[in-house]
């Protein structure tokens, strides 16, 4: 007796081919949306670094100019405001962007903030999602300055005020000036949302 003979022997491969060619396809344009990721992470850590950095530099001349200025309280809020003239900082953001790998436009917000444009110099690359293969990613960061101090101009006759940083006391001595607040006590830098 001859066996019977299936007319639909092999319908299966051609449908495993285009089940695989699908999932070859989709496991593609996975990998070129996680190369965009990657690339607009480094631009958002790039536009990150570089306002922190010009925000840092600029609170570190207002600090330097509070330490010039101690003797002389009445110049105390227009530098914890950031109302004197200090160097545009911007130059520190171009720094930062070039070393991870981008370019930088920078702001200053006056008074006491930096925004910051960076775009990758990289881009996302060739895969297999058409027009990526030229596409740079963009970031934005604002850095802001905070003043963390308080004081009363109540005193006088060559008494300093004391000056309230967060949550210490600094009871200045204008005769020894060796104990004064750094920095990052006068100011907090941060991102701003």
């Amino acid at each position: 007796m001859r066996g019977r003979r299936y007319g639909d022997s092999g319908q299966a491969f051609p449908i495993y081919i285009t089940v695989v060619g699908g999932l070859l396809f989709l496991a593609f344009a996975y990998l070129a949306v996680g190369q965009a990721a990657v690339n607009r992470n480094g631009a958002q850590t790039a536009a990150d670094a570089a306002a922190l950095a010009a925000a840092m530099n600029t609170r570190d001349e207002l600090a330097d100019q509070w330490v010039k200025d101690v003797l002389d309280p009445t110049k105390w809020q227009d530098i914890f405001d950031g109302h004197i003239d200090v160097a545009d900082s911007c130059w520190r953001a171009d720094q930062l962007a070039a070393q991870n790998d981008a370019t930088a436009q920078c702001s200053p917000d006056p008074p006491l903030s930096y925004r910051v444009d960076a775009e990758t110099n990289k881009t996302v690359g060739d895969s297999v999602v058409p027009g990526t293969e030229n596409l740079k990613s963009k970031a934005r960061a604002t850095a802001v300055i905070e003043p963390l101090c308080t004081f009363s101009l109540t005193g006088g006759g060559g008494v300093l005020p004391e000056l309230t940083c967060r949550d210490r006391d600094w009871t200045l001595d204008p005769t020894d000036l060796t104990q004064l607040p750094g920095p990052e006590d006068l100011f907090d830098v941060h991102l701003a949302d």
